[in-house]
């Protein structure tokens, strides 16, 4: 096979969560560009069906949206039955949907940090678990987990989003040793930091997007489009023989 059609992603389904804007939009664009076809999940249906109506038209490919808060159990456990019976398949899950809640941990309440957990941390858990019978049924599988440069460095006033990224990293580990003999790969993505609707609040303020962008050696934010190739890399055959592994996309941040 050339290594570029190792890439192509025809035939396949993939499932993103929190598709509808961001990182997560991005790379379900990216995916469907590749031949995917694409199920948005997103806790506003509404939204979640206007942007696979969007895919539908600019990709050729048939995208599907839905509503689902992958923090309930029983939204996901009916989600995945409903997204098989649509598309009669899952390839590929990309579990994006989070949040990240900035402050002080004395200023921070508990709700608040168990709010990150559930959904950066049990959210994945829970698509996880759901995907498991199927995958491991068709022996065959691309799970790709979103966690960040804040699953291997720190910041201060992180606590919450910090702590579940760590997390995320090692779900991927265990679970790409749990799915391995399944022939199921589970990979994490690192991202720094992205010019996202979650980072706003940083880039519109001069002083701190200084000092991030001096920490990236190559001195900028990332681009949206820029999350597309690795999305697509992890989610084709080209990474067959990569699992367990936490990726960095970060313009050199943790290089240093």
């Amino acid at each position: 096979m050339n290594i570029l059609d190792r890439f192509r992603l025809d035939g396949k389904v993939a499932v993103v969560t929190g598709g509808t804007k961001g990182l997560g939009k991005a790379m379900a664009e990216g995916l469907a560009a590749a031949g995917a076809q694409i199920a948005v999940i997103s806790r506003h249906g509404d939204e979640a069906g206007a942007v696979a109506a969007e895919l539908s038209a600019a990709k050729g490919q048939a995208c599907r949206g839905y509503a689902c808060d992958v923090t309930q159990p029983d939204q996901v456990d009916a989600l995945i039955p409903q997204t098989l019976m649509d598309f009669g398949q899952i390839d590929i899950l990309i579990n994006n949907a989070g949040i990240n809640l900035r402050g002080a941990i004395d200023e921070l309440s508990v709700d608040e940090f168990l709010r990150v957990q559930a959904l950066n941390v049990t959210g994945p858990w829970l698509m996880c678990r759901a995907v498991a019978p199927h995958m491991k049924e068709r022996r065959s599988g691309r799970v790709i987990n979103m966690g960040s440069t804040l699953s291997i460095i720190a910041l201060a006033d992180r606590t919450p989003y910090a702590t579940s990224k760590g997390a995320v990293l090692q779900m991927t580990r265990a679970l790409a040793l749990e799915w391995a003999p399944y022939n199921i790969t589970v990979n994490a993505m690192l991202p720094g930091p992205f010019a996202t609707e979650m980072n706003l609040p940083l880039k519109q303020d001069p002083d701190t997007y200084a000092a991030f962008v001096a920490k990236i050696p190559l001195g900028r934010w990332g681009e949206l489009e820029e999350i597309q190739g690795l999305a697509v890399f992890l989610a084709s055959d080209a990474s067959s023989f990569v699992t367990g592994a936490g990726i960095a996309i970060d313009g050199g941040w943790t290089a240093h």
